[in-house]
Protein backbone atom coordinates (compact mmCIF):
# COMPACT_ATOMS: atom_id res chain seq x y z
CA UNK A 1 0.00 0.00 0.00
CA UNK A 2 2.33 2.56 1.12
CA UNK A 3 4.45 1.41 -2.51
CA UNK A 4 1.33 2.14 -4.61
CA UNK A 5 0.78 5.33 -2.55
CA UNK A 6 4.23 6.49 -3.47
CA UNK A 7 4.09 5.61 -6.97
CA UNK A 8 0.82 7.85 -7.05
CA UNK A 9 2.68 10.75 -5.57
CA UNK A 10 5.45 9.93 -7.85
CA UNK A 11 2.95 9.68 -11.22
CA UNK A 12 1.52 13.48 -10.32
CA UNK A 13 4.85 14.99 -9.71
CA UNK A 14 6.08 13.98 -13.22
CA UNK A 15 2.87 14.77 -14.58
CA UNK A 16 3.02 18.42 -12.80
CA UNK A 17 6.79 18.98 -13.77
CA UNK A 18 5.52 18.44 -17.89
CA UNK A 19 2.72 20.46 -17.55
CA UNK A 20 4.43 23.06 -16.05
CA UNK A 21 7.08 22.95 -18.70
CA UNK A 22 4.73 22.84 -21.91
CA UNK A 23 3.24 26.00 -20.84
CA UNK A 24 6.21 27.66 -19.76
CA UNK A 25 7.28 27.20 -23.34
CA UNK A 26 4.07 27.58 -24.65
CA UNK A 27 4.85 31.02 -22.83
CA UNK A 28 8.45 31.74 -23.86
CA UNK A 29 7.69 33.71 -26.87
CA UNK A 30 4.86 35.61 -25.70
CA UNK A 31 7.33 36.78 -22.28
CA UNK A 32 10.56 37.28 -24.71
CA UNK A 33 9.35 38.50 -27.60
CA UNK A 34 12.12 40.88 -27.96
CA UNK A 35 14.00 38.52 -27.62
CA UNK A 36 13.17 36.01 -29.54
CA UNK A 37 13.06 36.11 -33.49
CA UNK A 38 11.06 33.97 -35.54
CA UNK A 39 12.98 30.94 -35.78
CA UNK A 40 13.69 30.90 -31.84
CA UNK A 41 9.78 31.09 -31.71
CA UNK A 42 8.79 28.27 -33.71
CA UNK A 43 11.53 26.45 -32.05
CA UNK A 44 9.94 27.09 -28.99
CA UNK A 45 6.65 26.62 -30.04
CA UNK A 46 7.60 22.91 -31.20
CA UNK A 47 9.11 22.12 -27.65
CA UNK A 48 6.32 22.90 -26.11
CA UNK A 49 4.01 20.77 -28.45
CA UNK A 50 6.75 17.62 -28.04
CA UNK A 51 6.36 18.25 -24.11
CA UNK A 52 2.50 18.76 -24.46
CA UNK A 53 2.61 14.74 -26.56
CA UNK A 54 4.47 13.88 -23.40
CA UNK A 55 2.59 15.13 -20.77
CA UNK A 56 -0.66 13.22 -22.61
CA UNK A 57 1.07 10.15 -23.14
CA UNK A 58 1.79 10.11 -18.85
CA UNK A 59 -1.64 10.89 -18.35
CA UNK A 60 -3.24 8.56 -20.46
CA UNK A 61 -0.50 5.31 -20.16
CA UNK A 62 0.58 5.91 -16.21
CA UNK A 63 0.20 3.70 -13.49
CA UNK A 64 -4.01 4.57 -13.38
CA UNK A 65 -4.47 6.02 -17.07
CA UNK A 66 -7.32 8.91 -15.89
CA UNK A 67 -9.36 10.92 -18.77
CA UNK A 68 -11.78 13.16 -18.27
CA UNK A 69 -13.54 16.54 -19.57
CA UNK A 70 -9.80 18.09 -19.05
CA UNK A 71 -7.75 15.66 -20.76
CA UNK A 72 -9.96 15.88 -23.42
CA UNK A 73 -9.81 19.87 -23.76
CA UNK A 74 -6.04 19.14 -23.73
CA UNK A 75 -5.71 16.41 -26.37
CA UNK A 76 -8.11 18.35 -28.75
CA UNK A 77 -5.40 21.67 -28.42
CA UNK A 78 -2.53 19.66 -28.98
CA UNK A 79 -4.10 18.60 -32.37
CA UNK A 80 -5.22 21.84 -33.36
CA UNK A 81 -1.38 22.60 -32.78
CA UNK A 82 -0.46 19.70 -34.84
CA UNK A 83 -2.36 21.15 -37.68
CA UNK A 84 -0.93 24.82 -37.42
CA UNK A 85 2.57 22.81 -37.01
CA UNK A 86 1.72 21.21 -40.52
CA UNK A 87 0.13 24.16 -42.00
CA UNK A 88 3.62 26.59 -41.44
CA UNK A 89 5.15 24.18 -43.22
CA UNK A 90 2.84 24.55 -46.73
CA UNK A 91 1.44 28.20 -45.27
CA UNK A 92 4.11 30.06 -43.77
CA UNK A 93 2.13 33.14 -43.84
CA UNK A 94 -0.07 31.56 -41.44
CA UNK A 95 -0.34 33.68 -38.03
CA UNK A 96 -2.58 32.52 -35.35
CA UNK A 97 0.82 31.30 -33.34
CA UNK A 98 -0.04 32.82 -30.05
CA UNK A 99 -3.59 32.82 -29.64
CA UNK A 100 -3.21 28.77 -30.02
CA UNK A 101 0.50 29.27 -27.51
CA UNK A 102 -1.90 30.51 -24.81
CA UNK A 103 -4.79 27.90 -25.83
CA UNK A 104 -2.36 25.33 -25.25
CA UNK A 105 -0.60 26.54 -22.13
CA UNK A 106 -4.26 26.88 -20.59
CA UNK A 107 -5.40 22.72 -21.79
CA UNK A 108 -2.05 21.42 -20.77
CA UNK A 109 -2.29 22.80 -17.16
CA UNK A 110 -6.01 22.55 -16.85
CA UNK A 111 -5.54 18.92 -17.63
CA UNK A 112 -3.35 18.33 -14.72
CA UNK A 113 -5.57 20.38 -12.37
CA UNK A 114 -8.82 18.01 -13.67
CA UNK A 115 -6.94 14.75 -14.15
CA UNK A 116 -10.36 12.97 -14.88
CA UNK A 117 -11.74 9.26 -13.17
CA UNK A 118 -10.07 6.38 -13.67
CA UNK A 119 -10.23 4.20 -17.01
CA UNK A 120 -11.63 1.08 -16.80
CA UNK A 121 -9.66 -1.64 -16.95
CA UNK A 122 -11.95 -4.27 -18.08
CA UNK A 123 -13.32 -2.33 -20.96
CA UNK A 124 -13.90 -3.08 -24.04
CA UNK A 125 -10.29 -3.16 -26.12
CA UNK A 126 -12.15 -1.41 -29.01
CA UNK A 127 -13.33 1.39 -26.45
CA UNK A 128 -9.65 3.37 -27.14
CA UNK A 129 -10.25 3.22 -30.83
CA UNK A 130 -13.97 4.87 -30.12
CA UNK A 131 -12.94 7.21 -27.94
CA UNK A 132 -9.90 8.18 -30.20
CA UNK A 133 -12.15 8.62 -33.21
CA UNK A 134 -14.53 11.26 -30.93
CA UNK A 135 -11.33 13.24 -29.92
CA UNK A 136 -10.06 13.20 -33.48
CA UNK A 137 -13.42 14.62 -34.47
CA UNK A 138 -12.98 17.54 -31.98
CA UNK A 139 -9.43 18.25 -33.02
CA UNK A 140 -10.76 18.39 -36.63
CA UNK A 141 -13.69 20.97 -35.54
CA UNK A 142 -11.68 23.05 -33.07
CA UNK A 143 -9.48 22.97 -36.37
CA UNK A 144 -12.22 24.38 -38.49
CA UNK A 145 -13.56 27.32 -35.76
CA UNK A 146 -9.82 28.62 -35.37
CA UNK A 147 -9.61 28.63 -39.48
CA UNK A 148 -13.59 30.07 -39.32
CA UNK A 149 -12.12 32.99 -36.63
CA UNK A 150 -8.82 33.92 -39.24
CA UNK A 151 -11.26 33.94 -41.56
CA UNK A 152 -13.57 36.24 -39.69
CA UNK A 153 -10.80 38.58 -38.85
CA UNK A 154 -9.61 38.98 -42.31
CA UNK A 155 -12.69 40.17 -44.09
CA UNK A 156 -13.19 42.47 -41.37
CA UNK A 157 -10.15 43.99 -42.18
CA UNK A 158 -11.13 43.62 -46.01
CA UNK A 159 -13.69 46.22 -45.00
CA UNK A 160 -12.07 48.39 -42.97
CA UNK A 161 -8.90 48.33 -45.05
CA UNK A 162 -9.53 47.11 -48.18
CA UNK A 163 -6.90 44.13 -47.36
CA UNK A 164 -5.51 42.01 -44.47
CA UNK A 165 -2.41 42.16 -42.45
CA UNK A 166 -0.36 39.15 -45.32
CA UNK A 167 -2.20 36.65 -43.36
CA UNK A 168 -3.34 33.12 -45.84
CA UNK A 169 -5.52 34.53 -48.41
CA UNK A 170 -9.69 34.69 -47.83
CA UNK A 171 -10.43 31.62 -49.83
CA UNK A 172 -7.83 30.02 -48.60
CA UNK A 173 -9.16 29.94 -45.16
CA UNK A 174 -12.29 29.32 -46.71
CA UNK A 175 -11.07 26.41 -48.39
CA UNK A 176 -9.18 24.77 -45.38
CA UNK A 177 -12.54 25.73 -42.93
CA UNK A 178 -14.43 23.50 -44.83
CA UNK A 179 -12.16 21.03 -45.13
CA UNK A 180 -11.77 20.09 -41.75
CA UNK A 181 -15.31 20.24 -41.06
CA UNK A 182 -16.30 17.68 -43.80
CA UNK A 183 -13.10 15.52 -42.05
CA UNK A 184 -14.74 16.02 -38.41
CA UNK A 185 -18.24 15.12 -40.14
CA UNK A 186 -16.68 12.17 -41.54
CA UNK A 187 -15.08 11.46 -38.09
CA UNK A 188 -18.44 12.22 -35.83
CA UNK A 189 -20.45 10.15 -37.70
CA UNK A 190 -18.36 7.03 -37.14
CA UNK A 191 -18.02 7.44 -33.75
CA UNK A 192 -21.96 7.80 -33.09
CA UNK A 193 -22.62 5.12 -35.49
CA UNK A 194 -20.04 2.83 -33.20
CA UNK A 195 -21.62 4.18 -30.21
CA UNK A 196 -25.30 3.18 -31.89
CA UNK A 197 -24.52 -0.14 -33.39
CA UNK A 198 -21.67 -1.47 -30.86
CA UNK A 199 -22.56 0.59 -27.35
CA UNK A 200 -22.99 -2.67 -25.62
CA UNK A 201 -19.65 -3.85 -26.71
CA UNK A 202 -17.81 -0.72 -26.53
CA UNK A 203 -19.53 0.34 -22.42
CA UNK A 204 -21.52 -2.71 -21.15
CA UNK A 205 -24.65 -1.26 -22.05
CA UNK A 206 -26.68 -0.27 -25.47
CA UNK A 207 -27.15 3.01 -26.66
CA UNK A 208 -29.38 5.41 -24.29
CA UNK A 209 -31.20 9.21 -24.98
CA UNK A 210 -28.70 10.99 -22.29
CA UNK A 211 -27.26 14.51 -22.10
CA UNK A 212 -24.27 13.36 -24.24
CA UNK A 213 -26.35 11.47 -26.99
CA UNK A 214 -28.76 14.36 -27.51
CA UNK A 215 -25.75 17.07 -27.73
CA UNK A 216 -23.78 14.60 -30.45
CA UNK A 217 -26.81 14.45 -32.35
CA UNK A 218 -27.83 18.00 -32.34
CA UNK A 219 -24.21 18.83 -33.67
CA UNK A 220 -24.40 16.04 -36.52
CA UNK A 221 -27.14 17.62 -37.63
CA UNK A 222 -25.79 21.01 -37.42
CA UNK A 223 -23.00 19.66 -39.44
CA UNK A 224 -24.92 18.04 -41.55
CA UNK A 225 -26.97 21.17 -42.62
CA UNK A 226 -24.17 23.13 -42.99
CA UNK A 227 -22.07 20.69 -45.55
CA UNK A 228 -25.57 20.43 -47.26
CA UNK A 229 -26.42 24.13 -47.53
CA UNK A 230 -23.06 25.12 -48.73
CA UNK A 231 -23.05 22.04 -51.14
CA UNK A 232 -26.80 22.71 -52.55
CA UNK A 233 -26.78 26.82 -51.82
CA UNK A 234 -23.77 28.20 -51.74
CA UNK A 235 -23.63 29.32 -48.05
CA UNK A 236 -20.51 31.03 -46.88
CA UNK A 237 -19.59 33.91 -44.81
CA UNK A 238 -20.94 34.56 -41.72
CA UNK A 239 -24.08 32.56 -42.19
CA UNK A 240 -21.80 29.51 -42.46
CA UNK A 241 -19.65 30.71 -39.76
CA UNK A 242 -22.43 30.92 -37.13
CA UNK A 243 -23.41 27.45 -37.47
CA UNK A 244 -19.95 26.08 -37.79
CA UNK A 245 -19.71 27.92 -34.22
CA UNK A 246 -23.26 26.61 -33.04
CA UNK A 247 -22.44 22.90 -34.08
CA UNK A 248 -18.73 23.28 -32.02
CA UNK A 249 -20.54 24.47 -28.79
CA UNK A 250 -23.25 21.78 -29.01
CA UNK A 251 -20.41 19.41 -29.69
CA UNK A 252 -18.04 20.92 -26.91
CA UNK A 253 -21.63 20.09 -24.91
CA UNK A 254 -21.65 17.08 -25.66
CA UNK A 255 -19.01 15.48 -23.70
CA UNK A 256 -16.77 18.03 -22.20
CA UNK A 257 -19.91 19.54 -20.75
CA UNK A 258 -21.41 16.50 -19.80
CA UNK A 259 -18.07 15.28 -17.94
CA UNK A 260 -17.52 18.99 -16.47
CA UNK A 261 -20.82 18.63 -14.46
CA UNK A 262 -20.02 15.19 -13.48
CA UNK A 263 -16.27 15.80 -12.33
CA UNK A 264 -16.35 19.36 -11.09
CA UNK A 265 -19.83 20.52 -10.11
CA UNK A 266 -21.18 16.98 -8.91
CA UNK A 267 -18.24 15.86 -7.90
CA UNK A 268 -18.69 11.98 -9.61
Amino acid sequence: MPFSSSSAVSSGLVSWILALAAALAYALPALATQRLQERGAKRSLLVAWALHAASLVWGLAGHTPQFGFAPALSVTAWLVLTVYVVEQQLYPQLRSRWPLAALGSLAVLLAVIFPGTPLHVDASPWLPLHLALGIASYGLFAAAVVHAALMTRAERQMRQRGDHDGGLPLLTLERLTFRFVGAGFALLTATLAAGWFFGEALYGKAWIWNHKSVFSVLSWLTFAILLFGRRRFGWRGKQAVNILYAGALLLLLAYVGSRFVLEVILGR
